[in-house]
């Protein structure tokens, strides 16, 4: 059965309601991915406000068409409902992001992922696009699902076979990611699968997204991240900037992210990102 979603008002909130009833293609579907990496931020923001979430494509998709993003359970599984809609042949799968080296590799349904196939071109015989919007500072475009390097913007990132999962692909990222890369089986995978690891990565104290409030939000050109109350402008270097004020807070998030709440919101996220800056200083002394 196929997700509900507002279609319209999706397209819309991607400054591309002119798609709608378009016939799929891959100028089509680029810019599609690109204006969602660049208007739809990839935010954890709801779990320090309170509010919690599923993954529930159509909740997700609702929540973007109301001016929010979400993580990659959220913007993949609305991304993967909206192309649907649109005609594109999207599969699902199960992802896992590596930290560091000091983490295994592996699917471990820490991540969603999406491939769109029926789509051939010279860049891409095959027609089969890696599409992610969920991995944060990662890709601004789709990438040909092919082995080798790829240019996106000013970063370079390698798509592989995967050894952690035989038969599946492993994305390895730019030095200046956040993360070492990406593993995702190439089975289909229903959203039902990442239910348990949503629930832990939301309210779990080892968590990152419980731990630090952060919003990131990749361009052409590229990215920038809110941690806690430091914002940082990667582009051929990391540029930081420490946001002293909630005044200086919250402009970042509107005029940065797209994102503009409500007053009781603002009060309670500005006191979890204290307490995770406050936090982080401490470890660095």
């Amino acid at each position: 059965m196929p997700d509900s979603i507002d279609v319209p008002g999706y397209l819309a909130r991607l400054g591309l309601s002119e798609l709608a009833g378009h016939e799929p293609g891959v100028a089509a579907l680029g810019a599609l991915h690109r204006a969602h990496a660049e208007r739809v931020p990839y935010e954890c923001l709801e779990i320090h406000i309170g509010r919690p979430t599923t993954v529930c494509p159509t909740e997700s998709a609702a929540r973007i068409v109301a001016g929010r993003g979400g993580y990659c359970f959220h913007l993949n599984g609305a991304f993967s409902a909206l192309l649907r809609a649109l005609g594109y042949q999207v599969t699902r799968h199960v992802g896992g992001v590596q930290g560091n080296q000091t983490l295994p590799a592996g699917a471990s349904a820490n991540h969603l992922v999406l491939t769109v196939s029926g789509l051939p071109s010279d860049a891409c015989p095959d027609g089969v696009w890696l599409v992610d919007l969920g991995m944060g500072d990662g890709l601004h475009g789709p990438l040909p699902l092919i082995a080798g390097d790829h240019a996106d913007g000013p970063f370079r990132y390698a798509l592989r076979p995967s050894e952690a999962e035989p038969g599946g692909w492993r994305f390895d990222h730019d030095p200046r990611g956040s993360f070492l890369g990406m593993d995702f089986r190439a089975e289909p995978a229903r959203m039902s699968e990442f239910r348990a690891k949503h629930e832990e990565l939301s309210t779990s104290p080892e968590s990152g997204f419980v731990r630090t409030p952060a919003v990131c939000r990749r361009d052409a050109t590229g990215f920038d991240v809110l941690r806690a109350r430091t914002l940082t402008r990667t582009e051929a270097e990391p540029v930081p900037t420490e946001l002293n004020s909630p005044d200086d807070y919250f402009g970042a998030l509107d005029e940065v992210f797209g994102i503009t709440l409500p007053a009781e919101d603002r009060a309670i996220l500005w006191a979890s990102a204290t307490r995770a800056h406050e936090a982080w200083l401490e470890s660095r002394a």
